[in-house]
Protein backbone atom coordinates (compact mmCIF):
# COMPACT_ATOMS: atom_id res chain seq x y z
CA UNK A 1 0.00 0.00 0.00
CA UNK A 2 1.15 3.18 -0.77
CA UNK A 3 1.69 5.91 1.82
CA UNK A 4 -0.58 9.55 2.53
CA UNK A 5 0.42 12.66 0.76
CA UNK A 6 0.36 15.11 3.49
CA UNK A 7 1.75 18.27 4.78
CA UNK A 8 4.43 17.48 7.29
CA UNK A 9 4.55 19.78 10.37
CA UNK A 10 6.82 19.95 13.62
CA UNK A 11 5.74 17.55 15.79
CA UNK A 12 5.69 16.41 19.42
CA UNK A 13 7.36 12.99 19.96
CA UNK A 14 5.60 12.28 23.17
CA UNK A 15 1.67 13.29 22.23
CA UNK A 16 1.80 13.57 18.06
CA UNK A 17 1.66 10.56 15.84
CA UNK A 18 4.83 10.90 13.77
CA UNK A 19 4.89 11.16 9.65
CA UNK A 20 7.55 8.66 8.67
CA UNK A 21 9.38 10.06 5.77
CA UNK A 22 12.30 9.02 3.43
CA UNK A 23 14.28 11.45 4.77
CA UNK A 24 13.87 9.81 7.93
CA UNK A 25 15.28 6.56 7.27
CA UNK A 26 18.95 5.58 7.36
CA UNK A 27 20.49 2.95 4.96
CA UNK A 28 20.57 0.45 7.56
CA UNK A 29 16.99 0.55 8.19
CA UNK A 30 17.20 3.19 11.04
CA UNK A 31 15.41 5.78 12.05
CA UNK A 32 15.97 9.37 12.63
CA UNK A 33 15.07 11.41 15.80
CA UNK A 34 16.02 14.87 14.43
CA UNK A 35 12.99 17.27 12.22
CA UNK A 36 10.62 15.24 13.80
CA UNK A 37 7.03 15.61 11.69
CA UNK A 38 3.93 14.94 12.22
CA UNK A 39 0.34 15.60 10.23
CA UNK A 40 -2.32 17.57 11.10
CA UNK A 41 -5.20 15.07 9.46
CA UNK A 42 -4.58 11.42 10.61
CA UNK A 43 -6.35 8.40 7.95
CA UNK A 44 -6.46 5.47 10.03
CA UNK A 45 -5.49 3.38 6.99
CA UNK A 46 -2.33 4.55 6.83
CA UNK A 47 -1.44 3.59 10.97
CA UNK A 48 1.45 1.80 11.05
CA UNK A 49 1.39 -1.27 12.65
CA UNK A 50 4.36 -3.11 14.95
CA UNK A 51 6.41 -5.46 11.75
CA UNK A 52 5.33 -3.05 9.01
CA UNK A 53 8.08 -3.33 6.16
CA UNK A 54 8.31 -0.11 3.93
CA UNK A 55 10.05 0.29 1.15
CA UNK A 56 11.25 3.41 -0.45
CA UNK A 57 9.72 3.80 -4.26
CA UNK A 58 11.56 6.94 -5.14
CA UNK A 59 14.20 9.07 -5.67
CA UNK A 60 17.92 8.46 -4.82
CA UNK A 61 17.03 5.79 -2.53
CA UNK A 62 15.00 3.86 -4.04
CA UNK A 63 14.37 0.70 -2.48
CA UNK A 64 15.89 1.71 1.10
CA UNK A 65 13.68 -0.48 3.91
CA UNK A 66 12.25 0.28 7.54
CA UNK A 67 10.57 -2.14 9.37
CA UNK A 68 8.27 -0.22 12.20
CA UNK A 69 8.27 -1.69 15.84
CA UNK A 70 5.88 -1.03 18.30
CA UNK A 71 8.49 0.79 20.39
CA UNK A 72 8.31 3.23 17.47
CA UNK A 73 5.18 4.80 18.87
CA UNK A 74 2.19 5.48 16.29
CA UNK A 75 2.97 6.77 13.04
CA UNK A 76 1.78 6.91 9.81
CA UNK A 77 3.82 6.78 6.41
CA UNK A 78 4.77 9.10 3.72
CA UNK A 79 3.11 8.95 -0.20
CA UNK A 80 6.73 7.85 -1.33
CA UNK A 81 6.98 4.30 0.45
CA UNK A 82 5.11 1.41 0.16
CA UNK A 83 3.53 -0.89 2.91
CA UNK A 84 4.13 -4.64 2.93
CA UNK A 85 2.56 -6.56 6.13
CA UNK A 86 2.97 -10.36 6.03
CA UNK A 87 1.59 -13.75 7.06
CA UNK A 88 3.59 -14.13 10.17
CA UNK A 89 2.11 -18.02 9.83
CA UNK A 90 4.74 -18.21 7.49
CA UNK A 91 6.98 -15.66 7.44
CA UNK A 92 9.16 -13.49 10.21
CA UNK A 93 9.28 -9.93 8.74
CA UNK A 94 12.49 -9.54 10.19
CA UNK A 95 14.02 -12.54 8.14
CA UNK A 96 12.54 -10.31 5.20
CA UNK A 97 13.58 -7.01 6.56
CA UNK A 98 17.42 -7.63 6.96
CA UNK A 99 17.32 -9.79 3.86
CA UNK A 100 16.95 -6.42 2.30
CA UNK A 101 19.98 -5.41 3.64
CA UNK A 102 22.15 -7.90 2.03
CA UNK A 103 23.99 -7.56 -1.37
CA UNK A 104 21.78 -9.38 -3.77
CA UNK A 105 19.05 -7.48 -2.59
CA UNK A 106 20.83 -3.77 -3.34
CA UNK A 107 21.76 -5.47 -6.81
CA UNK A 108 18.51 -6.13 -7.55
CA UNK A 109 17.52 -2.64 -6.51
CA UNK A 110 20.06 -1.24 -8.99
CA UNK A 111 19.36 -3.45 -11.73
CA UNK A 112 14.92 -2.86 -11.27
CA UNK A 113 14.85 1.19 -10.76
CA UNK A 114 13.68 2.82 -13.72
CA UNK A 115 16.72 5.51 -15.02
CA UNK A 116 14.23 8.13 -15.19
CA UNK A 117 14.66 11.97 -13.70
CA UNK A 118 13.97 10.25 -10.02
CA UNK A 119 14.46 6.73 -9.95
CA UNK A 120 11.66 4.60 -9.16
CA UNK A 121 10.40 1.24 -8.35
CA UNK A 122 6.53 0.31 -7.96
CA UNK A 123 4.46 -2.48 -5.39
CA UNK A 124 4.22 -4.82 -8.58
CA UNK A 125 8.08 -5.10 -8.72
CA UNK A 126 8.29 -5.42 -5.09
CA UNK A 127 6.15 -7.92 -5.01
CA UNK A 128 7.88 -9.63 -7.95
CA UNK A 129 11.18 -9.94 -6.03
CA UNK A 130 11.86 -13.72 -4.91
CA UNK A 131 13.50 -14.26 -1.66
CA UNK A 132 14.02 -17.88 -0.74
CA UNK A 133 11.74 -18.75 2.34
CA UNK A 134 13.54 -21.54 4.71
CA UNK A 135 11.61 -23.01 7.71
CA UNK A 136 11.02 -20.70 10.45
CA UNK A 137 13.76 -22.16 12.47
CA UNK A 138 16.27 -20.75 9.62
CA UNK A 139 14.32 -17.64 9.50
CA UNK A 140 14.37 -16.40 13.38
CA UNK A 141 18.07 -18.05 13.27
CA UNK A 142 18.80 -15.53 10.52
CA UNK A 143 17.01 -12.71 12.08
CA UNK A 144 18.55 -13.00 15.45
CA UNK A 145 22.16 -13.10 13.64
CA UNK A 146 21.63 -9.90 12.53
CA UNK A 147 19.99 -8.30 15.43
CA UNK A 148 22.59 -9.06 17.57
CA UNK A 149 25.41 -7.56 14.73
CA UNK A 150 23.34 -4.64 14.76
CA UNK A 151 23.11 -4.42 18.61
CA UNK A 152 27.00 -4.78 18.63
CA UNK A 153 27.74 -2.06 16.01
CA UNK A 154 25.08 0.50 17.79
CA UNK A 155 26.61 0.07 20.92
CA UNK A 156 30.28 0.80 19.34
CA UNK A 157 28.74 3.67 17.58
CA UNK A 158 27.80 4.93 20.97
CA UNK A 159 30.90 4.13 22.60
CA UNK A 160 32.84 6.45 19.21
CA UNK A 161 30.08 8.89 19.81
CA UNK A 162 30.73 9.70 23.78
CA UNK A 163 34.57 9.86 22.79
CA UNK A 164 33.95 12.50 20.12
CA UNK A 165 31.25 14.31 22.63
CA UNK A 166 34.37 14.14 25.10
CA UNK A 167 36.94 16.37 23.25
CA UNK A 168 35.18 19.51 23.28
CA UNK A 169 34.95 19.51 27.57
CA UNK A 170 38.23 18.10 27.59
CA UNK A 171 39.92 21.08 25.60
CA UNK A 172 37.75 23.54 27.48
CA UNK A 173 38.96 22.14 30.55
CA UNK A 174 42.91 22.22 29.66
CA UNK A 175 42.78 26.03 28.86
CA UNK A 176 40.46 26.54 32.03
CA UNK A 177 37.88 27.80 30.09
CA UNK A 178 34.02 27.89 30.99
CA UNK A 179 31.41 28.56 28.48
CA UNK A 180 28.16 30.07 29.93
CA UNK A 181 25.17 27.83 29.65
CA UNK A 182 23.60 29.30 25.52
CA UNK A 183 20.29 31.10 26.44
CA UNK A 184 18.32 32.07 22.99
CA UNK A 185 16.58 35.05 24.46
CA UNK A 186 13.26 35.88 22.58
CA UNK A 187 13.01 39.70 24.21
CA UNK A 188 16.07 41.95 24.98
CA UNK A 189 17.07 45.39 24.47
CA UNK A 190 19.77 46.94 22.42
CA UNK A 191 20.93 50.27 22.55
CA UNK A 192 21.75 52.56 19.32
CA UNK A 193 25.12 53.29 20.52
CA UNK A 194 25.71 49.15 20.73
CA UNK A 195 24.42 48.71 17.05
CA UNK A 196 26.52 48.58 13.69
CA UNK A 197 25.48 49.57 10.59
CA UNK A 198 26.49 46.11 8.83
CA UNK A 199 24.47 44.60 11.75
CA UNK A 200 21.10 45.44 13.35
CA UNK A 201 19.00 41.84 13.13
CA UNK A 202 18.09 40.43 16.20
CA UNK A 203 20.42 37.15 16.15
CA UNK A 204 23.45 38.91 15.89
CA UNK A 205 22.94 41.17 18.99
CA UNK A 206 21.51 38.68 21.47
CA UNK A 207 22.78 39.06 25.05
CA UNK A 208 25.03 35.37 25.14
CA UNK A 209 27.30 36.47 22.52
CA UNK A 210 28.50 39.51 24.70
CA UNK A 211 29.39 36.78 27.53
CA UNK A 212 30.53 34.26 25.18
CA UNK A 213 33.47 37.51 24.31
CA UNK A 214 33.73 38.13 27.88
CA UNK A 215 34.81 34.50 28.75
CA UNK A 216 37.18 34.15 25.36
CA UNK A 217 38.25 38.01 26.36
CA UNK A 218 39.45 36.78 30.07
CA UNK A 219 41.75 34.06 29.14
CA UNK A 220 44.56 36.50 28.38
CA UNK A 221 46.36 35.12 25.27
CA UNK A 222 43.53 35.46 22.34
CA UNK A 223 44.67 36.16 18.83
CA UNK A 224 42.80 36.80 15.77
CA UNK A 225 42.64 33.89 13.67
CA UNK A 226 44.06 36.09 10.64
CA UNK A 227 47.27 36.61 12.71
CA UNK A 228 47.68 32.71 13.14
CA UNK A 229 47.50 31.66 9.50
CA UNK A 230 49.43 31.71 6.50
CA UNK A 231 46.71 30.59 4.71
CA UNK A 232 42.50 31.52 4.44
CA UNK A 233 40.97 31.30 1.44
CA UNK A 234 38.12 29.96 -0.51
CA UNK A 235 38.21 27.13 -2.75
CA UNK A 236 37.35 26.60 -6.11
CA UNK A 237 34.41 27.24 -8.35
CA UNK A 238 34.23 24.82 -11.06
CA UNK A 239 33.50 26.14 -14.39
CA UNK A 240 33.04 23.63 -16.76
CA UNK A 241 31.34 19.63 -15.97
CA UNK A 242 33.04 17.61 -13.81
CA UNK A 243 35.51 15.42 -15.50
CA UNK A 244 35.27 11.70 -15.65
CA UNK A 245 37.86 10.61 -13.73
CA UNK A 246 41.54 11.27 -12.35
CA UNK A 247 43.11 10.87 -15.80
CA UNK A 248 41.37 14.11 -17.10
CA UNK A 249 40.79 15.77 -13.54
CA UNK A 250 41.60 16.47 -9.83
CA UNK A 251 39.32 14.58 -7.51
CA UNK A 252 37.65 17.63 -5.81
CA UNK A 253 36.46 17.67 -1.59
CA UNK A 254 32.63 19.31 -1.64
CA UNK A 255 30.99 20.29 1.36
CA UNK A 256 28.87 16.93 1.43
CA UNK A 257 32.21 15.14 1.61
CA UNK A 258 32.92 16.47 5.05
CA UNK A 259 31.83 14.27 8.23
CA UNK A 260 30.48 15.55 11.69
CA UNK A 261 33.72 13.98 13.20
CA UNK A 262 35.69 15.95 11.36
CA UNK A 263 36.81 13.26 8.74
CA UNK A 264 36.44 13.35 5.11
CA UNK A 265 34.53 10.87 2.86
CA UNK A 266 35.52 10.21 -0.86
CA UNK A 267 33.73 7.51 -1.78
CA UNK A 268 31.28 9.64 -3.65
CA UNK A 269 34.37 11.39 -5.84
CA UNK A 270 34.13 14.75 -8.35
CA UNK A 271 36.81 15.86 -10.77
CA UNK A 272 37.44 19.02 -11.74
CA UNK A 273 38.94 19.05 -15.77
CA UNK A 274 42.70 19.80 -15.51
CA UNK A 275 42.23 23.00 -18.15
CA UNK A 276 40.05 24.69 -15.03
CA UNK A 277 41.30 28.05 -14.73
CA UNK A 278 43.65 28.55 -11.25
CA UNK A 279 43.21 25.25 -10.46
CA UNK A 280 47.02 24.41 -8.86
CA UNK A 281 46.39 27.18 -6.79
CA UNK A 282 43.24 25.58 -4.96
CA UNK A 283 45.11 22.59 -4.30
CA UNK A 284 45.27 21.17 -0.47
CA UNK A 285 47.73 19.91 1.84
CA UNK A 286 47.96 17.45 4.46
CA UNK A 287 46.94 18.43 8.00
CA UNK A 288 44.74 21.22 6.26
CA UNK A 289 41.76 22.22 7.60
CA UNK A 290 38.72 22.95 5.45
CA UNK A 291 35.56 25.23 7.01
CA UNK A 292 32.40 24.68 5.44
CA UNK A 293 31.27 28.86 4.75
CA UNK A 294 27.98 28.66 3.39
CA UNK A 295 24.80 26.52 3.96
CA UNK A 296 23.21 24.36 7.23
CA UNK A 297 26.40 23.29 7.91
CA UNK A 298 28.17 26.54 7.95
CA UNK A 299 31.22 26.10 10.35
CA UNK A 300 31.67 22.63 10.19
CA UNK A 301 35.63 21.64 10.13
CA UNK A 302 37.44 18.83 8.77
CA UNK A 303 41.38 17.72 8.39
CA UNK A 304 42.77 16.54 5.14
CA UNK A 305 44.80 13.39 5.74
CA UNK A 306 48.18 12.65 3.33
CA UNK A 307 45.88 10.12 1.20
CA UNK A 308 44.33 13.56 -0.25
CA UNK A 309 47.03 15.52 -0.47
CA UNK A 310 47.17 17.99 -3.80
CA UNK A 311 43.10 17.28 -3.96
CA UNK A 312 41.39 20.76 -4.86
CA UNK A 313 38.48 22.07 -2.79
CA UNK A 314 34.91 23.80 -3.32
CA UNK A 315 34.01 27.51 -3.40
CA UNK A 316 31.80 27.44 -0.44
CA UNK A 317 34.64 26.09 1.78
CA UNK A 318 37.81 27.93 3.46
CA UNK A 319 41.53 25.95 3.31
CA UNK A 320 42.88 27.21 7.02
CA UNK A 321 46.73 26.81 7.42
CA UNK A 322 48.52 27.61 10.31
CA UNK A 323 51.63 29.38 11.17
CA UNK A 324 53.96 26.12 12.38
CA UNK A 325 56.01 28.72 14.49
CA UNK A 326 52.86 30.37 16.80
CA UNK A 327 50.19 27.50 16.49
CA UNK A 328 50.11 23.38 16.60
CA UNK A 329 48.40 22.71 13.24
CA UNK A 330 46.64 20.08 15.02
CA UNK A 331 45.26 21.96 18.45
CA UNK A 332 44.00 24.71 15.61
CA UNK A 333 41.94 21.88 14.11
CA UNK A 334 40.55 21.09 17.73
CA UNK A 335 40.08 24.67 18.97
CA UNK A 336 38.20 25.72 15.34
CA UNK A 337 35.83 22.19 16.08
CA UNK A 338 34.97 23.05 19.71
CA UNK A 339 31.61 24.98 20.73
CA UNK A 340 33.82 28.08 21.99
CA UNK A 341 34.60 29.01 18.37
CA UNK A 342 31.55 27.08 16.87
CA UNK A 343 29.32 29.78 18.93
CA UNK A 344 31.56 32.60 17.27
CA UNK A 345 30.93 31.18 14.02
CA UNK A 346 27.06 31.23 14.29
CA UNK A 347 27.14 34.78 16.26
CA UNK A 348 28.81 36.04 12.46
CA UNK A 349 25.84 34.09 10.31
CA UNK A 350 24.29 35.73 8.04
CA UNK A 351 20.44 34.53 8.64
CA UNK A 352 18.24 36.72 6.36
CA UNK A 353 19.56 34.95 3.16
CA UNK A 354 17.93 32.06 1.78
CA UNK A 355 20.87 29.67 3.49
CA UNK A 356 23.37 30.47 6.01
CA UNK A 357 26.56 31.94 5.67
CA UNK A 358 29.79 33.71 7.04
CA UNK A 359 32.47 35.81 5.50
CA UNK A 360 36.23 35.34 5.00
CA UNK A 361 36.28 38.75 7.12
CA UNK A 362 34.25 37.22 10.31
CA UNK A 363 36.11 34.27 9.86
CA UNK A 364 39.65 36.19 10.18
CA UNK A 365 38.49 37.94 13.36
CA UNK A 366 37.83 34.84 15.25
CA UNK A 367 39.18 34.93 18.66
CA UNK A 368 41.46 32.01 19.09
CA UNK A 369 42.78 31.22 22.87
CA UNK A 370 46.36 30.44 22.64
CA UNK A 371 48.12 28.63 25.05
CA UNK A 372 51.86 27.66 25.26
CA UNK A 373 53.47 25.63 22.43
CA UNK A 374 53.46 22.76 25.35
CA UNK A 375 49.77 22.83 26.27
CA UNK A 376 48.50 23.16 22.28
CA UNK A 377 50.65 19.88 21.67
CA UNK A 378 49.44 17.88 24.46
CA UNK A 379 46.00 19.23 23.62
CA UNK A 380 46.54 18.05 20.14
CA UNK A 381 47.89 14.78 21.14
CA UNK A 382 44.93 13.74 23.17
CA UNK A 383 42.17 14.72 20.67
CA UNK A 384 43.61 13.51 17.88
CA UNK A 385 44.05 9.70 19.77
CA UNK A 386 40.73 9.76 20.84
CA UNK A 387 39.12 11.03 17.25
CA UNK A 388 41.39 7.67 15.97
CA UNK A 389 39.82 6.08 18.96
CA UNK A 390 36.27 6.38 17.83
CA UNK A 391 37.25 5.63 14.38
CA UNK A 392 38.65 2.67 15.05
CA UNK A 393 35.36 1.84 16.77
CA UNK A 394 33.19 2.52 13.61
CA UNK A 395 35.57 0.47 11.71
CA UNK A 396 34.78 -2.50 13.93
CA UNK A 397 31.21 -1.44 13.92
CA UNK A 398 30.96 -1.82 10.55
CA UNK A 399 32.85 -5.05 10.16
CA UNK A 400 30.45 -6.78 12.74
CA UNK A 401 27.81 -6.24 10.38
CA UNK A 402 29.64 -7.29 7.55
CA UNK A 403 30.24 -10.16 8.62
CA UNK A 404 27.37 -11.26 9.66
CA UNK A 405 25.94 -10.20 6.25
CA UNK A 406 28.59 -13.05 4.79
CA UNK A 407 27.26 -15.65 7.10
CA UNK A 408 23.58 -14.74 6.85
CA UNK A 409 24.46 -15.34 2.65
CA UNK A 410 26.46 -18.26 3.84
CA UNK A 411 23.15 -19.81 5.50
CA UNK A 412 20.82 -19.06 2.80
CA UNK A 413 22.70 -18.67 -0.96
Amino acid sequence: MYGANEIAIDGDPQKDVRYIRITDIDDHGNLHNEDWKTVKKIDEKYMLEGNDLLFARSGATAGKTFIHKREHGRAIFAGYLIRFRFDETRVNPFFVFYYTLLSRYKSWVKIIQRPSGQPNINSREFKAFEIPLPPSSIQNHVANIMRFAYAQKKQKEQEADALLDSIDDFVLSELGIEIPAAEEKKCFVVYANETTKERLDSHYHQPRYKKLYSVINDYGRVFSLKSLVSELDYGIMPTQDYANSDDSGVPIIRVTNLLPDGSIDMSDVKYIPFDTPRLNLKRVKTNDILMVQCGSTTGKIALVPKSFEDYTFGSFMFVIRGKREIINQNYLFAILSNRLIQEQIRHTWNIVTVRPNTSKPSVENLLIPVPSIEIQERIAEEVMARKSEAAKLRQEANAVVEAAKKRVEQILL
